[in-house]
């Protein structure tokens, strides 16, 4: 244990030296903190990880093509898969994406999966993140830092090499780019709590860095325009800005954050934007329970990987179990995320049981329930001694010419022995993943 503990507090200095950190605005204020590493890597044996790449490309898959159909075709609202009112009362569906087509027909480049391992071994999908899914930097650079710190770790171990997230990033730009111009990182700024995210992943993957007012456009082209005047044209923005505040001619007049008119350039397929507008509507927490059913529909195949057990309020039948059972199950704001809005009945008094009912019943369609899953803990070092916290796993799924699961990703855990939340903007921490080649 000496050892990892040396292991743990080195790499925490070397992350903390780099400036890896993120942000939180609390109260109005912006506090910047260290998102903790701890050095006992979860392991995932290379059969298991086997199955979790299959299920997880055939879920990106299906989610894409959901996508697709649903701003244009609709074809899964008019079969009654899926209620039209209920996808077209979600906070994430743009009714100004309708007759879209993104550049290959992909909206979802970049997803970024949460998934939890029950304690009987079952992996579970918690979450499907497609708007601006964040944290592969993290896993990514405490690798990099390990090396420098304890070479032999990885002499030692056949641990399949994760240092491929920038090229498989490129890979998935430049096709979409289709040689248009150069590709950017968009950022809302320094006081964005993943920033060092956005710089981080722009040099490593050869992108250039935009910050607002940086892309401008022109002749139905979109350029980066550089301190000196001088001008690119860009095919392709990786943007880390929310879908509402990336033009202000078409959404939220107020932003300063996005380029005025982008919107009719994606429109008209002269710039390919990573990840689409538009994308909320399949990572509404709500529309999450119909996965599997859009799996069927637009792959014909089982799923691979199970949801966790799901009710919906909007169907009666849901609606009465969940009033029924609401001290023993989560519910979940289907338009919050980082970790709100998540409320476990068994933590309700009467009183506030009595409000959740309420809410429940008269906003239907606002929140989800689910069956509590004891999940897995995993083992933590914490003041020097091993300790078990409830972990999670994001993983990441690039879709490219290909759709390709990144041999890694990022490993969350809580530092609170009472709690399942493990966002970093909820005080949790990471460590590394460790899939095995063998």
């Amino acid at each position: 244990m000496e050892t990892l503990i040396k292991h743990k507090d080195a790499v925490n200095l070397w992350m903390e030296r780099f400036g890896v950190k993120f942000g939180i605005y609390k109260h109005g204020v912006f506090n910047e903190q260290l998102f903790p590493f701890d050095s006992v890597p979860r392991v995932i044996s290379h059969e298991e990880w086997t199955v979790l790449e299959k299920g997880l490309i055939q879920r990106c898959k299906a989610l894409n093509s959901f996508l697709l159909d649903i701003y244009n075709e609709k074809k899964i609202v008019k079969d009654g898969v899926i209620p039209a009112e209920f996808v077209y009362s979600s906070k994430g569906y743009f009714v100004e994406c309708e007759g879209i087509t993104p550049a290959k027909g992909i909206f979802a480049h970049i997803a970024g999966i949460d998934l939890v391992q029950a304690k009987d071994g079952t992996w579970y999908i918690l979450e499907d993140n497609l708007r601006i899914p964040s944290g592969a930097s993290y896993p990514m650079i405490a690798r990099n830092i390990t090396r420098k710190v304890s070479p032999e770790t990885f002499v030692n171990n056949h641990v399949a090499d994760n240092r491929n997230y920038s090229e498989l990033l490129k890979e998935t730009m430049d096709y979409v780019n289709d040689g248009r111009g150069i590709n950017v990182i968009l950022t809302p700024g320094r006081y964005n709590s993943a920033f060092f995210e956005h710089s981080y992943l722009a040099e490593k993957s050869g992108a250039v860095l935009a910050y607002p007012g940086d892309l401008i456009v022109e002749d139905d082209m979109v350029f980066y325009k550089d301190i000196s005047g001088n001008k690119e044209r860009v095919g392709a923005v990786y943007r880390r800005v929310s879908d509402e505040y990336m033009d202000p001619l078409t959404f939220e007049e107020s932003s300063m954050l996005g380029v005025p008119n982008i919107m009719q350039i994606y429109a008209k397929g002269n710039v390919a934007i990573v990840n689409g507008i538009g994308n909320g509507v399949a990572d509404d927490k709500g529309i999450y329970y119909f996965v599997p059913k859009m799996i069927k529909y637009y792959l014909g195949e089982e799923p691979i990987l199970k949801n966790a057990p799901t009710y919906l309020p909007y169907f009666e039948e849901d609606k009465k179990y969940v009033l029924e059972n609401l001290s023993s199950l989560v519910i979940k704001d289907v338009s919050e995320a980082g970790g709100y809005g998540v409320v476990f009945g068994r933590d309700l008094d009467e009183s506030h049981l009595k409000e959740m009912y309420d809410l429940v019943d008269n906003e239907p369609r606002r929140w989800i329930a689910q069956e509590v899953i004891d999940f897995k803990d995993l083992e933590i070092i914490e003041d020097g001694k091993y300790v078990e916290r409830k972990a999670d796993l994001r993983a990441f799924v690039l879709t490219g010419k290909e759709t390709k699961v990144w041999k890694s990703g990022l490993t969350r855990f809580s530092r609170n022995p009472n709690s399942f939340v493990v966002n970093s903007s909820q005080g949790g921490g990471f460590k590394d993943t460790w899939v095995m080649e063998e």
